[in-house]
């Protein structure tokens, strides 16, 4: 019996590529999980529960809360997200708001209204699942860095609060995956800039390790393990050292 079997899950956007991979394993690790998503998943069983939900909208993000907050789950697992490529001048305003929405204000309310019964219960964990964007902001990734850098430092203030309970936060941050947010246009990008693309099976059993171990930081990948602690110490640095890269990207959009 794992550590995992028998607790209460809920997982959103756990009907994409790395998400289904990350229900499956959890499934098989005797949980009893619900996921939150636009589209059922494939292979929706007894032991693997779908709620409807629009991350995208207030309103949908509303209705997901109360779901959260009557479910009362042991775990909570905010996967859901969408990413855009591109110069920032080009995206939407729409598509730039409900970026934020399902990046970085859907993971914080779902939290908001999940704390009160675990605190009540003085056990529980919260896993946010961010991104090396979130600490390396990349070019042509704004609106997404700065979500994913703002769920990061919303993970880790949130730890800090709950200093003294039995409930755990934990910061997993992947890089690329294979896939479908892995455009054609991010493919170039990949193999113009020489940008690692991990197997989304090896992150799914990362992300699981790091939820069953109750780990508070987790960054996939090196040598990103290593810019991330430069980044933080000397950006001015990177800056230099992506220089080169970002001007060759920016290429991907001239005409």
């Amino acid at each position: 019996m794992t550590p995992l079997a028998g607790k209460r899950i809920i997982l959103t956007g756990g009907s994409g590529g790395l998400g289904q991979l990350v229900a499956a394993a959890l499934v098989r690790e005797g949980v009893d999980l619900t996921v939150m998503s636009r589209s059922r998943p494939a292979g929706a069983t007894d032991a693997l529960r779908h709620v409807a939900a629009d991350l995208s909208t207030p309103q949908g993000i509303a209705a997901a809360a109360l779901v959260v907050a009557g479910d009362t789950p042991d775990i909570l697992i905010n996967m859901a997200g969408v990413q855009y490529f591109g110069p920032a001048e080009q995206q939407s305003f729409d598509a730039l708001l409900s970026g934020y929405l399902i990046n970085l204000v859907a993971p914080a309310e779902l939290c908001r209204a999940c704390l009160p019964a675990m605190k009540r219960r003085n056990s529980g964990q919260i896993v946010n699942i961010g991104s090396i964007l979130g600490s390396i902001a990349f070019a042509h990734f704004s609106a997404y860095s700065s979500a994913k850098a703002g769920l990061r430092a919303f993970s880790e203030a949130l730890r800090r609060e709950l200093a003294g309970t039995a409930v755990g936060v934990t910061y997993v941050a992947p890089r690329a995956a294979k896939t479908a947010m892995l455009t054609p246009a991010i493919k170039k990008y990949a193999e113009l800039t020489g940008m690692t693309v991990d197997p989304p099976e090896i992150i799914a059993d990362r992300i699981v390790a790091a939820i069953r171990r109750r780990r508070k930081d987790v960054y996939i990948g090196f040598p990103e393990q290593i810019f991330v602690r430069l980044n933080a110490v000397l950006p001015r640095l990177v800056d230099a050292a992506v220089a080169g890269t970002d001007r060759k990207a920016a290429g991907l959009f001239t005409v």
